[in-house]
Protein backbone atom coordinates (compact mmCIF):
# COMPACT_ATOMS: atom_id res chain seq x y z
CA UNK A 1 0.00 0.00 0.00
CA UNK A 2 3.03 2.34 0.13
CA UNK A 3 4.62 4.44 -2.59
CA UNK A 4 1.46 4.74 -4.67
CA UNK A 5 0.25 7.97 -6.23
CA UNK A 6 -3.51 8.38 -6.03
CA UNK A 7 -5.68 10.99 -7.74
CA UNK A 8 -9.05 11.76 -6.14
CA UNK A 9 -11.25 14.13 -8.11
CA UNK A 10 -13.72 16.33 -6.29
CA UNK A 11 -11.73 15.86 -3.10
CA UNK A 12 -12.13 19.37 -1.79
CA UNK A 13 -15.10 18.29 0.29
CA UNK A 14 -17.48 15.52 1.25
CA UNK A 15 -16.94 11.95 0.14
CA UNK A 16 -13.90 12.90 -1.94
CA UNK A 17 -12.15 14.47 1.03
CA UNK A 18 -12.86 11.42 3.18
CA UNK A 19 -11.48 9.13 0.47
CA UNK A 20 -8.32 11.22 0.18
CA UNK A 21 -7.79 11.09 3.94
CA UNK A 22 -8.25 7.31 4.02
CA UNK A 23 -5.81 6.70 1.17
CA UNK A 24 -3.27 9.07 2.71
CA UNK A 25 -3.57 7.23 6.02
CA UNK A 26 -2.71 4.05 4.10
CA UNK A 27 0.53 5.63 2.90
CA UNK A 28 -0.44 6.86 -0.56
CA UNK A 29 0.73 10.16 -1.99
CA UNK A 30 -2.44 12.09 -2.76
CA UNK A 31 -3.29 14.38 -5.61
CA UNK A 32 -6.25 16.50 -4.54
CA UNK A 33 -8.25 17.58 -7.58
CA UNK A 34 -11.05 20.12 -7.38
CA UNK A 35 -12.42 23.16 -9.19
CA UNK A 36 -12.31 25.24 -6.00
CA UNK A 37 -8.80 26.06 -4.85
CA UNK A 38 -9.75 27.00 -1.31
CA UNK A 39 -11.46 23.67 -0.70
CA UNK A 40 -8.67 21.70 -2.34
CA UNK A 41 -5.95 23.45 -0.38
CA UNK A 42 -7.93 22.86 2.82
CA UNK A 43 -7.92 19.12 2.12
CA UNK A 44 -4.17 19.21 1.50
CA UNK A 45 -3.63 21.08 4.77
CA UNK A 46 -5.68 18.58 6.77
CA UNK A 47 -3.86 15.61 5.23
CA UNK A 48 -0.40 17.06 5.83
CA UNK A 49 -1.37 18.00 9.38
CA UNK A 50 -2.16 14.33 9.93
CA UNK A 51 1.26 13.32 8.63
CA UNK A 52 0.29 12.45 5.06
CA UNK A 53 1.54 13.75 1.73
CA UNK A 54 -0.75 15.61 -0.66
CA UNK A 55 -0.67 18.18 -3.43
CA UNK A 56 -3.53 20.21 -4.89
CA UNK A 57 -4.13 20.61 -8.62
CA UNK A 58 -7.08 22.59 -9.85
CA UNK A 59 -9.13 20.92 -12.56
CA UNK A 60 -12.53 21.10 -14.22
CA UNK A 61 -13.30 17.50 -15.17
CA UNK A 62 -15.83 18.67 -17.78
CA UNK A 63 -12.95 20.18 -19.80
CA UNK A 64 -10.61 17.99 -21.85
CA UNK A 65 -7.88 20.61 -21.75
CA UNK A 66 -8.14 20.96 -17.98
CA UNK A 67 -7.94 17.19 -17.45
CA UNK A 68 -4.96 16.88 -19.78
CA UNK A 69 -3.17 19.63 -17.88
CA UNK A 70 -3.96 18.01 -14.54
CA UNK A 71 -2.60 14.61 -15.61
CA UNK A 72 0.51 16.26 -17.04
CA UNK A 73 1.04 18.09 -13.75
CA UNK A 74 0.72 14.85 -11.78
CA UNK A 75 3.31 13.13 -13.95
CA UNK A 76 5.58 16.15 -13.72
CA UNK A 77 5.38 16.12 -9.93
CA UNK A 78 5.31 12.39 -9.16
CA UNK A 79 6.20 10.53 -12.36
CA UNK A 80 3.45 7.96 -11.92
CA UNK A 81 -0.25 7.31 -11.36
CA UNK A 82 -1.34 4.15 -9.55
CA UNK A 83 -4.88 4.91 -8.37
CA UNK A 84 -7.63 7.05 -9.87
CA UNK A 85 -10.80 7.76 -7.93
CA UNK A 86 -13.40 9.42 -10.14
CA UNK A 87 -15.49 11.14 -7.50
CA UNK A 88 -16.25 14.63 -8.86
CA UNK A 89 -19.95 15.19 -9.33
CA UNK A 90 -22.85 17.58 -8.93
CA UNK A 91 -26.48 16.85 -8.02
CA UNK A 92 -28.23 19.09 -10.53
CA UNK A 93 -31.74 20.47 -10.01
CA UNK A 94 -34.73 18.35 -9.07
CA UNK A 95 -37.36 18.33 -11.81
CA UNK A 96 -39.27 15.97 -14.05
CA UNK A 97 -38.02 15.56 -17.59
CA UNK A 98 -40.51 17.91 -19.27
CA UNK A 99 -39.40 20.83 -17.08
CA UNK A 100 -35.71 19.92 -16.76
CA UNK A 101 -33.47 22.69 -18.19
CA UNK A 102 -31.38 21.66 -21.18
CA UNK A 103 -28.31 23.50 -19.88
CA UNK A 104 -28.46 21.62 -16.57
CA UNK A 105 -28.78 18.30 -18.42
CA UNK A 106 -25.62 19.07 -20.40
CA UNK A 107 -23.71 20.24 -17.31
CA UNK A 108 -24.60 17.25 -15.13
CA UNK A 109 -23.69 14.77 -17.88
CA UNK A 110 -20.46 16.60 -18.70
CA UNK A 111 -19.23 16.48 -15.10
CA UNK A 112 -20.71 13.29 -13.65
CA UNK A 113 -20.19 11.01 -16.63
CA UNK A 114 -17.90 12.95 -18.96
CA UNK A 115 -15.48 13.58 -16.10
CA UNK A 116 -15.09 9.84 -15.52
CA UNK A 117 -14.41 9.32 -19.22
CA UNK A 118 -11.88 12.14 -19.52
CA UNK A 119 -9.90 11.43 -16.36
CA UNK A 120 -9.77 7.73 -17.16
CA UNK A 121 -8.76 8.31 -20.79
CA UNK A 122 -5.77 10.45 -19.98
CA UNK A 123 -4.66 8.52 -16.87
CA UNK A 124 -4.82 5.05 -18.46
CA UNK A 125 -1.32 5.03 -20.01
CA UNK A 126 0.21 5.73 -16.59
CA UNK A 127 -2.10 3.34 -14.72
CA UNK A 128 -1.05 0.64 -17.18
CA UNK A 129 2.62 1.48 -16.65
CA UNK A 130 2.07 1.13 -12.89
CA UNK A 131 1.48 -2.61 -13.17
CA UNK A 132 -1.18 -2.47 -10.45
CA UNK A 133 -3.41 0.33 -11.62
CA UNK A 134 -6.81 0.68 -9.98
CA UNK A 135 -9.76 2.88 -10.84
CA UNK A 136 -12.68 3.37 -8.48
CA UNK A 137 -15.66 5.28 -9.82
CA UNK A 138 -18.22 6.85 -7.52
CA UNK A 139 -21.63 6.01 -8.93
CA UNK A 140 -24.88 6.18 -6.95
CA UNK A 141 -27.87 4.09 -6.01
CA UNK A 142 -29.77 6.55 -8.22
CA UNK A 143 -27.84 5.04 -11.13
CA UNK A 144 -29.07 1.55 -10.20
CA UNK A 145 -32.75 2.20 -9.52
CA UNK A 146 -35.31 4.78 -10.56
CA UNK A 147 -35.51 7.88 -8.37
CA UNK A 148 -37.95 10.77 -8.67
CA UNK A 149 -37.05 14.03 -10.43
CA UNK A 150 -33.43 13.13 -11.20
CA UNK A 151 -33.31 12.57 -14.98
CA UNK A 152 -29.81 13.95 -15.56
CA UNK A 153 -28.23 12.67 -12.34
CA UNK A 154 -29.74 9.19 -12.73
CA UNK A 155 -28.74 9.01 -16.39
CA UNK A 156 -25.17 10.10 -15.61
CA UNK A 157 -24.72 7.74 -12.69
CA UNK A 158 -26.33 4.89 -14.62
CA UNK A 159 -23.76 5.62 -17.29
CA UNK A 160 -20.98 5.46 -14.71
CA UNK A 161 -22.24 2.04 -13.61
CA UNK A 162 -22.08 0.52 -17.06
CA UNK A 163 -18.98 2.43 -18.11
CA UNK A 164 -17.30 0.81 -15.11
CA UNK A 165 -18.19 -2.65 -16.43
CA UNK A 166 -17.09 -1.76 -19.96
CA UNK A 167 -13.77 -0.35 -18.79
CA UNK A 168 -13.15 -3.46 -16.70
CA UNK A 169 -13.47 -5.54 -19.89
CA UNK A 170 -11.07 -3.40 -21.91
CA UNK A 171 -8.57 -2.54 -19.20
CA UNK A 172 -8.32 -5.84 -17.33
CA UNK A 173 -5.96 -7.33 -19.92
CA UNK A 174 -3.86 -4.18 -19.54
CA UNK A 175 -3.44 -4.76 -15.80
CA UNK A 176 -5.93 -2.14 -14.60
CA UNK A 177 -8.85 -3.01 -12.33
CA UNK A 178 -12.01 -0.88 -12.53
CA UNK A 179 -14.75 -0.97 -9.89
CA UNK A 180 -17.47 1.35 -8.66
CA UNK A 181 -19.07 2.25 -5.36
CA UNK A 182 -22.72 3.31 -5.29
CA UNK A 183 -23.43 5.35 -2.16
CA UNK A 184 -26.94 5.72 -0.86
CA UNK A 185 -28.03 8.58 1.39
CA UNK A 186 -24.83 9.99 2.86
CA UNK A 187 -24.19 12.77 5.36
CA UNK A 188 -22.33 14.63 2.66
CA UNK A 189 -21.85 18.37 2.35
CA UNK A 190 -22.74 18.22 -1.37
CA UNK A 191 -26.30 17.65 -0.22
CA UNK A 192 -26.08 20.39 2.41
CA UNK A 193 -24.56 23.14 0.31
CA UNK A 194 -27.53 23.53 -1.99
CA UNK A 195 -25.64 26.19 -3.91
CA UNK A 196 -28.59 26.84 -6.22
CA UNK A 197 -31.16 26.89 -3.38
CA UNK A 198 -32.16 29.30 -0.67
CA UNK A 199 -31.34 28.39 2.93
CA UNK A 200 -34.95 27.34 3.47
CA UNK A 201 -34.95 25.17 0.35
CA UNK A 202 -31.65 23.55 1.36
CA UNK A 203 -33.01 22.81 4.85
CA UNK A 204 -36.11 21.30 3.33
CA UNK A 205 -34.08 19.12 0.98
CA UNK A 206 -31.94 17.95 3.90
CA UNK A 207 -35.04 17.04 5.91
CA UNK A 208 -36.33 15.05 2.94
CA UNK A 209 -33.05 13.12 2.77
CA UNK A 210 -33.16 12.36 6.48
CA UNK A 211 -36.73 11.11 6.19
CA UNK A 212 -35.94 8.98 3.14
CA UNK A 213 -32.87 7.48 4.82
CA UNK A 214 -34.97 6.60 7.85
CA UNK A 215 -37.08 4.34 5.62
CA UNK A 216 -34.10 2.22 4.57
CA UNK A 217 -33.17 -1.03 6.34
CA UNK A 218 -30.41 0.55 8.46
CA UNK A 219 -32.59 3.59 9.10
CA UNK A 220 -29.96 6.32 8.77
CA UNK A 221 -27.70 8.19 6.41
CA UNK A 222 -24.16 6.90 5.95
CA UNK A 223 -21.02 8.78 6.89
CA UNK A 224 -18.40 9.77 4.34
CA UNK A 225 -15.81 7.63 6.14
CA UNK A 226 -17.98 4.57 5.53
CA UNK A 227 -17.84 5.18 1.79
CA UNK A 228 -14.13 5.91 1.93
CA UNK A 229 -13.40 2.60 3.64
CA UNK A 230 -14.93 0.63 0.76
CA UNK A 231 -13.18 2.75 -1.87
CA UNK A 232 -9.83 2.20 -0.14
CA UNK A 233 -10.44 -1.56 -0.13
CA UNK A 234 -11.29 -1.63 -3.85
CA UNK A 235 -8.19 0.40 -4.62
CA UNK A 236 -5.97 -1.90 -2.56
CA UNK A 237 -4.16 -5.12 -3.38
CA UNK A 238 -6.61 -6.88 -1.06
CA UNK A 239 -9.18 -6.53 -3.88
CA UNK A 240 -6.77 -7.87 -6.51
CA UNK A 241 -9.37 -10.27 -8.02
CA UNK A 242 -12.16 -7.69 -8.18
CA UNK A 243 -12.95 -5.80 -11.37
CA UNK A 244 -16.20 -4.72 -12.95
CA UNK A 245 -17.94 -4.81 -9.57
CA UNK A 246 -20.63 -2.32 -8.61
CA UNK A 247 -20.70 -2.19 -4.81
CA UNK A 248 -23.70 -0.53 -3.14
CA UNK A 249 -22.84 1.14 0.17
CA UNK A 250 -26.35 2.26 0.85
CA UNK A 251 -27.77 1.01 4.13
CA UNK A 252 -29.73 -1.59 2.20
CA UNK A 253 -31.87 0.76 0.11
CA UNK A 254 -31.28 -1.13 -3.18
CA UNK A 255 -32.05 -4.43 -1.45
CA UNK A 256 -35.62 -3.59 -0.45
CA UNK A 257 -38.98 -2.77 -1.93
CA UNK A 258 -39.97 0.04 0.38
CA UNK A 259 -43.69 0.59 0.66
CA UNK A 260 -43.30 3.78 2.67
CA UNK A 261 -43.67 7.24 1.21
CA UNK A 262 -41.11 9.98 0.54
Amino acid sequence: MTHRVAIVTGSGSGIGRAIAHRLAANGDQLVIVDREADRGEATVASITAAGGEARFITCDVSSTESVQAMVAAVIGAFGQIDVLVNNAGIPGPGAQVDTFPDDDWDRVLAINLGGVFRCTKYAVPYLERSGRGAIVNIASTFGMIGAPETPAYAAAKGGVVNLTRQLAVDLGPRGIRVNAVSPGYVNNDMARRGESMTAEQAAGRWAEREAAAALQPLGRQGETDEIAAVVAFLASDAASFMTGAIVPVDGGCTATFNRGSR
